[in-house]
């Protein structure tokens, strides 16, 4: 319910801000995406890690942080709820056209352009995940339940200066649940390539960068 809720959140906002007064700024899109996700991760660390995300609920199973059993439970979790999300924002908006609020690639931009854009950025969301998450104890070692609440605002901010880096490329997704679920409701599929092979190889990189190089296995295990 937590992995629902947060991601429908997430949905919600963005669409709403990316289909009224003009579309927004693109600083208006990252904030509103990025305090979205700061809230939410922080009110939910506990339960659930705050994760919103299929391409971070794998980076965290590949590298054994949960197991296959809740990652499915996860990921099923944030698809419902990002369509409630998106759905409840088309209700809201008169049942207008929200295209607008389905990441999509920029003039020009190509697909294997949009993939790197997409896992890069992704990267940088799942590494710093982990160092603040589930690196970030001040015990230095993970115990297998997610901690550290303001780790919900280095997160966030993560979300804004990814979108404000990549959102005229590729809208900067960075979460197939945030595409898919924006897309259903609009019709819009275009580019789905895109949003599931980019943001599932950033995060799956960092995590196994981060777990294999970059943890400190002695502390861990102290």
């Amino acid at each position: 319910m937590a992995e629902a809720v947060g991601t429908a959140a997430l949905l919600y906002v963005g669409i709403l801000v990316l289909n009224v007064a003009g579309g927004g700024t693109l600083v208006e899109v990252a904030l509103a995406h990025g305090l979205t996700i700061a809230v939410m991760a922080s009110a939910t660390m506990h339960i659930s890690g705050g994760q919103f995300n299929p391409a971070v609920t794998v980076g965290l199973l590949a590298t054994r942080k949960i197991g296959p059993r809740q990652a499915l439970v996860n990921i099923v979790a944030q698809l419902l709820g990002g369509l409630v999300g998106a759905y409840l924002a088309l209700v809201s908006l008169g049942g207008a056209d929200i295209t607008a609020g389905v990441p999509d690639l920029g003039a020009g931009v190509g697909i294997g352009q949009a993939i790197l854009v997409e896992a890069v950025l992704t990267f940088f969301l799942m590494f710093v995940i982990f160092g603040t998450v589930v690196d970030g104890d001040i015990s230095g070692k993970f115990s297998g339940k997610f901690s550290g609440k303001l780790a919900g605002l280095a997160i966030g901010l993560t979300v804004t200066l990814d979108i404000l880096a990549g959102g005229p490329l590729t809208g900067a997704a960075l979460n197939p649940a945030r595409w898919l679920a924006a897309a259903i409701p609009a019709g819009h599929y275009a580019n789905a390539v895109v949003y599931f092979v980019g943001p599932i190889a950033g995060a799956l990189a960092a995590a196994l960068l981060y777990e294999h190089v970059l943890m400190d296995k002695a502390k861990a295990a102290a």
